[in-house]
């Protein structure tokens, strides 16, 4: 009989059965709560520092402590080593709550709840297909630019995309400019140009996304954080997305209509770039 599943919560581990948080818990009543995914290729999860200091500068825009960089990274391999994730890929989660509070917005007085999970996770599709959602990211809302649990416009739009037989939904902001997806930033080729929507407009600061950009500089590849409406995504040479568990994966197709290269040889050329960093750089 197969172990069962260990979760780390609030300091210590638990059988995934056995776990529990309050029914109070603002994460679950309000969605009052911030989060990091990574992924572990090897028993470590990749680019931690990186995903940490996005955990704290979400945490500060919810009005959160963020936990302690150390304890994280020593509870994160605590799980994979429990879960017997350190010879495969997975994908590790942290996250924080605002911990057991009274129904409503208000916060309580009891601290925060901290939870840091594990599981085995599939390498990403060679390509995938995209749809432009009906709805749209608010650029100036209290939220933008922080990766929090109130997921529940992602569900929505995903559902809608998956409906309508794409892999990812993709955002436009207000002002009718591409934003991001779900769980993923957007780069598109064109004229020749390399572009990606800026954190202005609304996107997350993706930690791929960031590493991506750097490898364009060393590469040699011009890029632009630059707006553009979002019905520019359709007639791109080429396009993909970026994110911790799709790495750099190329865009076949938006809105039923296929683009001309996926992947392209930019795409190429950053897919082959990532994967190297990847390998060799375990916190980049």
């Amino acid at each position: 009989m197969a172990a069962a599943m260990q979760v780390w919560i609030n300091e210590s581990m638990h059988p995934v059965e056995e776990a529990a948080i309050s029914a109070f818990d603002h994460g679950v009543t309000v969605g009052d709560g911030v989060f990091e995914t990574m992924v572990s290729y090897a028993g470590e999860p990749f680019a931690f520092t990186r995903h940490h200091r996005r955990l704290e500068r979400s945490a500060q825009v919810m009005g959160l402590p963020a936990p302690g960089a150390g304890p994280m990274r020593e509870a994160s391999r605590a799980v994979l080593a429990a879960n017997g994730l350190l010879g495969v890929r997975a994908r590790v989660r942290i996250t924080v709550t605002g911990g057991p509070a009274p129904l409503g917005s208000v916060r309580g007085d009891e601290g925060t709840t901290i939870i840091v999970a594990a599981a085995p996770v599939a390498g990403p599709a060679d390509t995938a297909a995209v749809q432009v959602v009906p709805f749209t990211r608010n650029e100036t809302g209290a939220l933008a630019g922080a990766k929090t649990t109130s997921y529940g416009e992602n569900v929505v739009a995903l559902a809608y995309a998956t409906d309508l037989g794409a892999d990812e939904a993709i955002f436009a902001n207000t002002k009718g400019e591409l934003c991001e997806g779900t769980g993923t930033n957007v780069f598109l080729v064109l004229a020749g140009a390399l572009l990606t929507p800026p954190l202005e407009g609304g996107c997350l600061p993706g930690v791929t996304r960031a590493l991506v950009l750097e490898l364009c500089a060393r590469e040699g590849i011009a890029v632009s954080e630059e707006a553009v409406a979002v019905g520019r995504l359709a007639e791109a040479e080429e396009a993909f997305l970026t994110s911790t568990t799709r790495e750099v994966q190329p865009i076949r197709e938006v809105d039923g209509n296929p683009l001309a290269a996926a992947p392209g040889a930019l795409t190429g050329t950053l897919r082959a770039a990532f994967r190297a960093l990847a390998d060799g750089n375990v916190d980049p």
